[in-house]
């Protein structure tokens, strides 16, 4: 699997000089499979550059995957340009909740006065397949959901190909159980061995502390997840909206200070724009 960050900052898009490195969209990641199929996750504000960019490459079938419903994942969807294209075929999977959750969920983005295009104008071909909460396969890959711990709960993946395995756990709180959501030794268990691990790391230790059941995750918490899981590299996403490249350096520098205290072989970096993995 080659998995691409399109967007990896959270609540809101941001731009300026203090911003550069890490980059300012929303949540999109894009996944190419061994079988060549291409998985989007989430449609924050990166999915319009991947959809210029998918559109240069002339390639137009994907399989699209949503974690949950909020704003900063969706805000990107109506300027994905290959909606409005005749030839795009779009599967998109009845997730993070079985029955018609995600046709509603893509359509009141698409829907007068939010947008003035509507959803059945759209000219791209789009179909919907079972999802969560069971496991499903896209060609060579086999995926599996697991309930988020967040307000309105939502869903986290595992990507597993050719014994390689990419956990995507965005949007989750470590530091307490949310309606739906689970303890942190179930993330642990979910994550055991994973060679790639993205999780939400939105806020220092300092920060947490009025911050505590708005559903995301402390990054200590986060590299003690990792650690105990066994997991080969850590990703760490849902990067704060105020979070400057230097602030993002200082946790990242971190990190790594408490892996070498723990004398683990843990990778560890914070996922910028464009920012691609091999699995």
């Amino acid at each position: 699997m080659i998995v691409k960050s399109w967007g990896s900052r959270g609540s809101i898009p941001v731009s300026g000089k203090e911003y550069v490195k890490y980059g300012g969209d929303t949540t999109c990641i894009e996944i190419r499979t061994k079988s060549d199929d291409i998985i989007i996750i989430d449609a924050g504000t990166g999915i319009k550059r991947l959809g210029k960019s998918l559109v240069t490459e002339k390639r137009f079938d994907y399989h699209l995957i949503f974690t949950h419903a909020h704003w900063d994942h969706l805000m990107g969807l109506p300027f994905f340009k290959p909606l409005y294209m005749h030839q795009t075929r779009i599967t998109t999977y009845r997730c993070p909740f079985p029955g018609d959750y995600a046709e509603k969920m893509i359509s009141r983005v698409m829907t007068p006065p939010h947008f003035p295009i509507r959803y059945a104008d759209l000219k791209a071909d789009i179909s919907f397949e079972k999802g969560c909460p069971n496991g499903f396969e896209i060609g060579s890959v086999a995926i599996t959901p697991i309930k988020l711990s967040h307000p309105g709960s939502g869903s986290g993946y595992k990507f597993t190909e050719d014994g390689k395995t990419f956990v995507f756990l965005t949007d989750n709180e470590l530091g307490f159980i949310h309606d739906g959501g689970l303890p942190q030794e179930a993330y642990q268990k979910f994550s055991e061995g994973a060679d790639l691990l993205i999780h939400d790391a939105e806020y220092t230790p300092d920060e947490y502390g009025t911050q505590i059941d708005w559903g995301h995750s402390v990054y200590t918490d986060v590299i003690d997840l990792a650690l105990a899981a066994g997991v080969k590299k850590l990703g760490l996403f849902h990067l704060n909206q105020d979070r400057t490249d230097n602030q993002m350096d200082a946790i990242v520098k971190d990190c790594h200070q408490i892996i070498k205290k723990a004398g683990k072989p843990l990778e560890c970096a914070a996922v910028s724009c464009d920012m691609t993995f091999t699995v």
